[in-house]
């Protein structure tokens, strides 16, 4: 019995993204070249890096299938996500990348070989990983960056969907109870 597999990894990946995206909507596109700090990415380019965390999976599991990423050129990706986040968008073209490839990355996950996910990548250092654990860390990379999110919300006066969520939650319950 399988508890948790590429569907499951996929169904829990369009949550995440539909979460993120609710973010990308509730921040107005005034406040997406926000940054927290100086040294930080604005909302717009975390929001960007986010819909191109993709790329990274596709290239190494399927494009080049790497068997190791000992050597690989992270610099090179590095400075790629960097010109693209770069680009000039609108909040409706980012919001519309995020939907994209969201569901580009959640359909080809879905298509993936239990073979294919249980291969195992060299990672730097010599450890090793399942090409699933490394595509369930795509889901916890998107999480990190979606938690910075709500912390720019909050520093922006916004109160975070999740939040609004659960006070109108205890509200209701509030007013039931009464």
């Amino acid at each position: 019995m399988q508890l948790y597999g590429a569907k499951q990894l996929a169904d829990g990946m369009r949550t995440v993204r539909k979460n993120t995206i609710l973010i990308a909507e509730d921040i107005p596109e005034k406040d997406y070249g926000y940054r927290p700090s100086p040294e930080s990415r604005s909302v717009k380019e975390t929001l960007v890096h986010i819909a191109s965390l993709w790329r990274f999976d596709r290239l190494v599991h399927e494009e080049q299938h790497l068997a190791s990423l000992e050597g690989f050129d992270f610099g090179a990706l590095f400075k790629r996500a960097e010109t693209e986040e770069q680009l000039l968008r609108s909040k409706t073209d980012i919001v519309g990348l995020l939907k994209t490839q969201g569901d580009r990355w959640c359909q080809w996950v879905e298509g993936l070989s239990e073979a294919l996910l249980s291969e195992q990548v060299r990672q730097p250092g010599g450890a090793l990983k399942s090409r699933f654990e490394m595509l369930i860390g795509t889901k916890d990379h998107e999480m990190h960056h979606r938690g910075q999110l709500m912390v720019m919300e909050r520093m922006l006066g916004i109160v975070p969907h999740l939040t609004r969520s659960r006070q109108a939650s205890r509200a209701a319950a509030t007013k039931h109870a009464s």
